[in-house]
């Protein structure tokens, strides 16, 4: 197997991104609804950082994504949430492994390279995950997120019923 290699996602790397997402959202339904336009989706306002994982040779314009993470500031509602200054924290958001490449540790190697970019800004990573997301808990508490409390989030979920979410603080150091 090729080596993985995580780097910042560059502009050319939007449309392999969102046929990534494509697959995810098939398989899992994550997003819960499929965006209208997917590339400015992988793209939240305040973004921080984005980092995709490749397998190959990453110089070329053709990398094959493997995964895709961001990181934006937090919005008053998280910070409200967490009781904590949004100024201070940094919203990790748009973590997905095409569905061919998991169970490798790419989920994790990617939440870490977003919690790091948080720490060397000064702010603290945080996230919100649906709370019905099993699998996702189960990746955040494995890597050491702490939960720090449940609300809604702001959508609808799947089952047409306002959606649940957990929040998290990511470890410190």
């Amino acid at each position: 197997m090729p080596e993985r290699v995580i780097r910042p996602r560059r502009p050319t790397d939007l449309p392999a991104c969102a046929e990534a997402l494509r697959g995810v959202h098939e398989t899992d339904g994550y997003p819960v609804r499929w965006p209208a336009d997917p590339q400015g989706w992988l793209t939240p306002r305040d973004m921080i950082g984005c980092w995709i994982a490749t397998a190959g040779d990453t110089d070329t314009d053709t990398d094959r994504v493997l995964g895709h993470v961001a990181l934006t500031r937090a919005g008053a509602a998280i910070a409200e949430a967490l009781a904590l200054p949004a100024a201070k924290l940094a919203l990790v958001a748009r973590l997905f492994v095409a569905v061919d490449a998991r169970r490798g540790g790419l989920a994790t190697d990617l939440l870490d390279r977003a919690a790091r970019a948080a720490r060397d800004e000064g702010l603290q990573a945080v996230l919100e995950v649906d709370a019905a997301a099993a699998g996702a808990i189960a990746l955040y508490e494995r890597a050491g997120w702490r939960l720090a409390g449940s609300g809604d989030g702001g959508w609808i979920a799947a089952d047409g019923l306002p959606a649940r979410v957990r929040f998290y603080v990511g470890p410190v150091g």
